[in-house]
């Protein structure tokens, strides 16, 4: 049976706290559209507040700032604590334990100043997460998803390449050579290499190849299915770039988003969900950590090369994960790691995990 959601629990095992920690948590605020999810994240945002402060700990006002529109864009330079004008810079610098619960995500602007923190802060992204994730992935055991995550990472950081077989019979190639998995296992404790992590987490990632050794093009190659809007939109990939857009006017729709700015075409991850707690139901913070995902864009901020820099406009900069977790309208039929020499091992057969013992 599945134990009831407790929130300081929850805090606890994440953050691993001490009394000297200076905490905030911040959210982003509509500039027009508003909806009842996003509105329902802000009364989240203050019953965490209200947790951390039940700790004992020194917890600031709620952070809010005006919502970027896009998902990992830079964060605005000024926010608000409660009607007090501020620099979110002062303030992320101020704290040492930082819980982003936000409408668009803030994990890639957010990595930035975890790395020049030198480590002092650590942080939780927690973009689109709903309440009803409390009787989810949010309630899962974090001490066993941490060794699934491990697992992953481990055979990523080996793996020269990843075939996937969709279940539409399509087929594709991530060229995974000179790279490093990374896992996000719900630890954020002091002393974490790099302390920064999504929630609910359970992910091995890794950015697949970009090319960017002279003579060596990247090898990530193949067709990709998307499902749009009960639309099948077929992605080609050449050399890790989406050359080439078909189907329908979803297909359209989307060939005029990465004709807009084309940093927008980077194969920018390959990801492993593993938390057995999480369920498909198109938000995207919880369904990436049920089974595979990919994503492109930005990769910077999870080891690859593209940053904000390479796009066009700050409001063109983009990293969007989809998923092809079970209870997706597509999901993964095998995957296989292709290992040095040859070696193969399949770790996933019709969208479930061969690795792992039941």
């Amino acid at each position: 049976m599945n134990k009831p959601f407790d929130l300081q629990k929850l805090l606890k095992d994440v953050f691993r706290p001490g009394m000297d920690e200076r905490v905030v948590v911040m959210t982003d605020v509509p500039a027009e559209t508003d909806n009842p999810e996003w509105q329902e994240r802000r009364l989240m945002a203050d019953e965490w507040r209200t947790a951390f402060i039940q700790m004992g700990l020194e917890t600031l006002p709620l952070l809010t700032y005006p919502s970027t529109g896009a998902a990992n864009a830079d964060l605005p330079e000024q926010g608000w604590l409660d009607d007090a004008p501020v620099e979110i810079a002062d303030v992320l610098k101020s704290c040492t334990i930082v819980v982003a619960m936000t409408e668009y995500s803030a994990t890639a602007p957010l990595s930035a100043f975890v790395r020049k923190s030198g480590g002092k802060l650590r942080a939780a992204s927690m973009p689109g997460v709903l309440r009803r994730m409390e009787e989810t992935a949010l309630a899962a055991d974090y001490q066993q998803i941490a060794i699934r995550v491990h697992q992953l990472t481990e055979r990523l950081t080996r793996a020269e390449g990843a075939q996937v077989v969709f279940s539409t019979g399509h087929e594709m190639f991530f060229d995974l050579r000179w790279r490093s998995g990374h896992g996000d296992d719900g630890m954020c404790g002091p002393g974490k290499a790099f302390p920064l992590i999504n929630l609910p987490s359970g992910e091995a990632y890794i950015v697949p190849y970009e090319g960017e050794r002279p003579g060596e093009p990247s090898r990530t190659r193949g067709q990709i299915p998307v499902a749009l809007n009960g639309e099948t939109v077929l992605l080609e990939i050449r050399a890790n770039r989406i050359e080439k857009i078909s189907g329908g006017e979803e297909a359209r729709k989307l060939n005029e988003f990465f004709t807009r700015d084309p940093a927008r075409r980077n194969v920018a991850e390959l990801g492993l969900g593993c938390n057995d707690r999480a369920v498909v139901s198109g938000s995207v913070l919880e369904d990436e950590k049920a089974g595979f995902h990919w994503a492109y864009g930005r990769s910077e901020h999870l080891g690859g090369i593209i940053s904000p820099k390479d796009f066009s406009a700050p409001h063109h900069v983009v990293h969007h994960d989809v998923v092809y977790a079970v209870g997706s309208p597509i999901t993964i039929a095998r995957l296989t790691l292709q290992y040095h020499a040859g070696a193969e091992e399949v770790i996933m057969q019709d969208g479930r995990y061969t690795i792992f013992a039941e």
